[in-house]
């Protein structure tokens, strides 16, 4: 029988609107007892955890993450994705299905689920849309049974409208999501940065933040007609965020994530860090960047999401245009939150940590995300108040703008179903 202690931590937890310094008992992997002090002989406690000052949070929960095996494990592998994610606060991770081969059949599904047993984190896996991300639909029915956690072609809009009117209906059908890619690419000159004035500088036509509108709009009146629910991922765009609002009010089934990068840099930071500064969609306008901050704020994005995205020095280290899109974020996500949004008075804590925690949990309907008597015991513990300098990752990758940059909210601790998994 395992059992530990966590004393005196502030307990934030969303699901319950609670928030007081607390001792947390766990035994066999279950939250015990939650009280203002549990006193007991401290000898028969496995670990104690001094967690004054610290705030004791859910664990983070990433809907949207790519580990790159099968298939690019020289950028990463499900176990050094999961110990990037435990260093980052996360005991339960999202992947995509952009692998090699993709996650498009129950052979592939299980290869991940299987090999996922083994990891320190709880490791679902969404399945891809299309077959090999063409037109052709997967057996949703047979890769949902078997335990795919969603759909999504991640990586790759899905441009045919009919296909994935099709896939929203039989979505609506088995209560499942559908997460989407907003990118129309016959708009697209350049990916990875924007089509505005940086471009302009570097010789380069972007990306126009229309080709991330139109389809949101498309896809939210899709949603509309069909009754299925979708998720907007990684939102660059203002308008984009001004339309959900409006799709939220007509009653569209639809929830939204922002990545860190998205609500902390904007496209004048590529001329800082080059390729490092590359992902789609790409970094957008101060403008922009606020009416994403505007949207956490008010809830009509949800979720902050990671998409984190190992690449090699070698495969980034090319011209701007040669370079793959993509940067790692598990590590720096939470560190991020902290400093640009609470630290800057945007959320309160306990709202920022909501769009981690129960919120996902929610909209994947995961019984995660929850601290309370008789749950399974999937905890982070970070010292919101502790600045650090980010340097080295724990994941296989660096391909990360905030390397060398200061931040508040190291994570200290991180514990799945009551044990230790990271101590920082």
């Amino acid at each position: 029988m395992n059992k530990v202690l966590i004393k005196s931590g502030k307990l934030i937890n969303p699901a319950t609107n609670f928030e007081e310094i607390v001792d947390i008992s766990i035994e066999d992997g279950l939250i015990k007892e939650i009280s203002p002090s549990i006193s007991s002989d401290y000898f028969e406690y496995d670990d104690i955890i001094d967690a004054k000052g610290m705030v004791v949070s859910p664990g983070l929960i990433d809907i949207h993450s790519h580990f790159r095996d099968p298939g690019f494990t020289h950028k990463e592998d499900l176990l050094s994705g999961a110990e990037s994610a435990a260093a980052g606060g996360y005991t339960t991770v999202i992947l995509m299905a952009n692998t090699n081969p993709k996650i498009d059949s129950v052979e592939s599904l299980n290869y991940v689920l299987e090999k996922a047993k083994d990891c320190p984190i709880n490791i679902l896996q969404e399945a891809a849309l299309t077959i090999d991300f063409k037109d052709k639909l997967v057996d949703m029915d047979l890769l949902h049974k078997a335990g795919a956690a969603g759909f999504t072609n991640d990586g790759v809009p899905v441009m045919n409208t009919k296909t994935l009117r099709d896939a929203m209906l039989k979505a609506a059908q088995l209560d499942t999501v559908i997460a989407l890619h907003e990118e129309d690419n016959s708009l697209i000159d350049n990916h990875g940065i924007n089509a505005g004035p940086i471009a302009e500088k570097l010789g380069l036509k972007g990306a126009p933040r229309v080709s991330e509108d139109i389809m949101v709009a498309r896809d939210c009146m899709l949603a509309l007609e069909t009754g299925a629910c979708i998720d907007i991922q990684h939102i660059s765009s203002g308008n984009a965020v001004d339309f959900i609002r409006y799709a939220k009010s007509i009653g569209v089934k639809v929830f939204a994530e922002a990545t860190p990068h998205h609500f902390t840099l904007t496209e004048d930071d590529v001329l800082e860090h080059g390729v490092l500064a590359k992902m789609n969609p790409p970094l957008r306008s101060t403008e922009d960047r606020e009416r994403i901050i505007a949207g956490l704020i008010d809830d009509t994005i949800e979720i902050i999401a990671t998409d984190h995205a190992p690449h090699t020095d070698k495969e980034k280290n090319v011209a701007f245009t040669k370079a793959p899109s993509g940067i790692i974020g598990l590590e720096t996500a939470l560190p991020l939150a902290v400093t640009e949004l609470v630290m800057k008075n945007r959320l309160s804590m306990i709202h920022m940590l909501s769009k981690f925690t129960s919120n996902p949990a929610r909209y994947y309907k995961l019984d995660k995300g929850n601290i309370e008597i008789g749950k399974v015991a999937d905890i982070c513990i970070f010292d919101p108040d502790q600045e650090y300098r980010v340097k080295g990752f724990k994941s296989k990758s660096s391909n990360s703008p905030f390397l060398g940059r200061s931040l508040y909210g190291k994570v200290k601790y991180t514990l799945v179903a009551g044990k230790i998994v990271y101590k920082g």
